[in-house]
């Protein structure tokens, strides 16, 4: 099949004889093969590793036509007579399938690039994009209760759960969808046309996936480049972070409709255009008629679930959207009132002894880590993990006046260990290692209690990922609260 050919693939298109190669089983992998299988196509999917899940899944494409390998090597060498390639989001243009097909001219698509084509064009639902390096999920979780209290059909989907291929396809359409993307997924994502997008922030994430290339673009810029993907072709509004210049410059590069706006979010008094606070108020100054002279009241602080500053803008970014989508005042202030946060998420543990615990264990790069701490002070940080290849030394010197101690656990601790040593070296330190023996939490919890007073929060946000000692941030999350609790019931049996 010619690539023009493939190129016009859609919804209505005649699939059949069309020859794809899903790379990765996973959740949308399996979206992905299941919904081309439906279509009419030739399917193959790939994966290197099998599951008793995956397996099953496996067994039904089977029955329905497919081939499905589920094996180590499985993903070493392109099948011939491709058509085209649907890649999962975390598979890097450095895997030997993709090597190969840009070798050979096959397109490659994500499962978002899928997604977008695959719209019904009698009922295209608009795509409301969220990308950023942290505040994502939340942000979009916000943004669909904005929208199902204005009383739409909407969903949060991507890279918070639903595939997006399964919501397009589903056969009641959807008003809207808030679209969660990573930059992973922007990376294979090429025709895509958001109504309006929203690039939170942007710090070092994902390095040990973007790596620089000899006289080319180093690993963050190619970070950055996929986040501003998301404002290409952006129809209504682009709404970026007046905190964060480089999600503004993206605004000004991007490639969009005639007629799109920019429009700013900010934690000050906010412009004309932009929305932002006004003492305890978040306010409008962007959609409404009178904007150069008067604000629109949404909501107030007390209706959020957080006063914390990166859960406000987040806040702030998802009435953004929602308001450009043509959602009413009330409706934001419902839904947000409304919105309660996944765990894991500045999530209050406990309070004893004047000590309060809160787990932000979904705090797994150092940008996020501090946007936490500073909702906190005087605080004892815990902290460590995986770090990915991301440098601490900016949220040292951002947090360190308000470091009552910090305690390290994982992998990469003494990278945050130099970080201290260079910037606070008056910190107190103590480093409970990564070993596998006893219960590292407890350890952690015993530490941080040694070094708070009356009036501290102690706050897991370490600032890395979790896979080194955990199955997930959620574990370890789970395992800090554990701790807690049984620290707290220790003592208060002395």
């Amino acid at each position: 099949m010619a690539e023009e050919d493939v190129a016009s693939l859609g919804r209505t298109s005649d699939w059949s004889g069309v020859r794809v190669v899903v790379a990765g089983f996973g959740v949308s992998g399996f979206a992905a093969a299941d919904n081309l299988l439906f279509l009419g196509a030739d399917v193959t999917a790939l994966d290197e590793a099998s599951s008793e899940e995956k397996a099953e899944k496996a067994q039904l494409l089977e029955t329905l036509g497919a081939t499905v390998r589920l094996e180590p090597g499985a993903t070493a060498v392109l099948p011939d007579d491709v058509d085209l390639v649907v890649t999962s989001p975390g598979w890097t243009p450095r895997a030997p399938l993709l090597v190969q097909a840009a070798e050979r001219g096959v397109p490659v698509w994500g499962e978002v690039e899928l997604a977008w084509r695959l719209r019904d064009p009698e009922h295209p639902a608009p795509w409301l994009a969220v990308t950023g390096t942290n505040g994502k999920t939340t942000t979009v979780q916000m943004l669909e209760s904005i929208l199902r209290a204005a009383g739409l059909r909407a969903v949060a989907v991507g890279n918070v759960g639903l595939p997006i291929v399964e919501a397009v396809m589903d056969p009641e359409p959807y008003d809207v969808l808030a679209v969660e993307l990573s930059s992973f997924q922007l990376h294979w994502t090429h025709s895509m046309s958001a109504e309006s997008a929203v690039v939170l922030n942007l710090a070092e994430d994902h390095l040990d996936w973007y790596v620089d290339e000899p006289g080319g673009p180093t690993g963050m810029e190619q970070y950055a480049a996929d986040k501003a993907r998301v404002y290409d072709r952006v129809q209504r509004a682009c709404v970026y972070n007046l905190a964060d210049p480089a999600t503004e410059a993206m605004v000004r590069e991007a490639d969009v409709v005639e007629g799109a706006r920019a429009v700013g979010f900010t934690l000050g008094t906010p412009s004309s255009g932009d929305v932002g606070l006004v003492d305890d108020l978040l306010v409008d100054r962007a959609f409404i008629d009178d904007r150069a002279t008067s604000a629109a009241e949404l909501c107030t602080l007390a209706d959020l679930a957080s006063p914390a500053p990166h859960f406000v803008a987040n806040a702030l970014a998802a009435a953004a959207l929602a308001r450009a989508h043509g959602v009413s005042q009330q409706a934001v202030r419902d839904g947000l009132r409304d919105f309660r946060p996944d765990g894991h998420r500045i999530a209050h543990v406990a309070e004893s002894g004047g000590v309060v615990w809160v787990d932000d264990s979904k705090a797994t790069n150092p940008h996020a880590a501090q946007s936490s701490l500073s909702a906190f002070d005087p605080v004892v940080w815990v902290a460590g993990g995986l770090a990915k290849g991301a440098r601490f030394d900016d949220l040292v010197l951002a947090a360190r006046d308000r470091l009552r101690g910090v305690v390290l656990l994982g992998r990469d601790r003494q990278v945050i260990a130099d970080a201290l040593s260079r910037h606070a070296p008056d910190v107190p330190v103590i480093d409970v290692g990564a070993d596998e023996t006893g219960d590292p939490m407890e350890r952690v919890v015993d530490a941080a209690a040694g070094l708070a007073r009356s009036g501290d929060t102690v706050l897991l946000a370490p600032g890395c990922a979790s896979m080194d000692m955990f199955r997930s941030y959620g574990a370890r999350g789970d395992a800090f609260a554990a701790a807690v609790h049984a620290h707290i019931d220790r003592t208060d049996q002395t």
